[in-house]
């Protein structure tokens, strides 16, 4: 092979190195819209990609919209995805007091993003705080809501039946009621250390991301991520070998039902997921997933987008 053809061999490869690369690189970052919607004087920020059946993402803690970015990618091509900050977090507005985190205002937050879309309903999906809010958003608004999907958050009948009988679940809760209790700059408030952009972005494997992470961080409100535990958070019951009686104020779901749960998460035992089928009286999946932990939608992305991809599919 002669020195010219085997150089333009060479500069091939490593074009197509460079494109591979960049593709890999490429994410929903650069590629998504960005806008806001008012809820009732509160801007909730949102970015969204593709187009069809409309798809509302909500985070958890400590979170952004970002979270979503695998599944924002896998599934543009089907639908319009938005993924929201919700209040508090990043670009969304972060109003001061904790009953302006109260679930009542975050799920209307919901609400508001789905009417500015020009739509009476959607698919909604929510990841831990965001689980929370996608469950009573169900509750609230049965008529807004297409198809659920909560990701590593328990039914609420569940998460209560196991803070009560399950010591296991009470001891991972012990987080939670700190931050019931504290304040951002107390200095064992945030897993031994105060609440910073840096360490709440340390979860985050990529060191792109986590980046984007520490400066979504640094222009949130921790008073408003311990809002949420503060004002909606269950007290921790008193411990008992019986389960409690299911609140009045849970209805009974009627909505194609998705839960995604991954087995290694150490704050939510996977024990609450028992009964969710009792509690929807549509179809229910639950699908576990080994070797991922709490934030599942990154830890097994590819398993969780082809999920979604079946999933909503087979619900047409």
């Amino acid at each position: 092979m002669n020195t010219v053809k085997r150089m333009a061999m060479q500069v091939g490869l490593a074009g197509c190195l460079l494109v591979a690369a960049s593709t890999l690189q490429a994410d929903v970052w650069d590629s998504a819209r960005h806008g806001y919607v008012d809820n009732d004087g509160v801007r909730i920020h949102y970015a969204t990609v593709g187009e069809g059946p409309l798809m509302v993402m909500i985070h958890g803690f400590p979170d952004f919209w970002y979270s979503w970015r695998h599944q924002m990618e896998g599934l543009q091509d089907q639908y319009q995805v938005v993924a929201i900050d919700q209040r508090g977090y990043n670009l969304s507005g972060q109003p001061e007091g904790d009953e302006n985190y109260d679930m009542r205002l975050l799920t209307a937050d919901v609400a508001a993003v789905i009417r500015a879309f020009g739509q009476d309903s959607a698919i909604v999906v929510g990841h831990d705080w965001g689980g929370m809010v996608a469950w009573n958003f169900a509750f609230a608004y049965p008529q807004m809501v297409d198809r659920l999907v909560v990701m590593n958050l328990p039914h609420p009948n569940g998460m209560i039946r196991e803070l009560t009988i399950n010591e296991e679940q009470r001891a991972n809760s012990a987080y939670a009621r700190r931050f019931q209790q504290g304040s951002p700059s107390d200095s064992d408030i945030f897993f031994g250390g105060p609440m910073m952009p840096q360490t709440m972005a340390g979860w985050v494997q990529d060191p792109v991301a986590r980046q984007r992470y520490v400066e979504a961080f640094s222009q949130s409100d921790f008073d408003a991520m311990l809002a949420y535990y503060k004002r909606n958070f269950p007290r921790l019951p008193a411990l008992s070998d019986t389960p409690p009686p299911l609140s009045p104020e849970v209805p009974q779901l009627d909505v194609p039902l998705l839960v995604i749960h991954g087995l290694d998460d150490t704050a939510l035992h996977s024990d609450g997921l028992n009964n969710t089928w009792d509690w929807n009286d549509a179809g229910t999946t639950i699908v576990a997933v080994p070797d991922a932990g709490h934030f599942v939608q990154q830890d097994a992305a590819d398993k969780v987008t082809d999920t979604l991809r079946w999933w909503l599919g087979a619900q047409r």
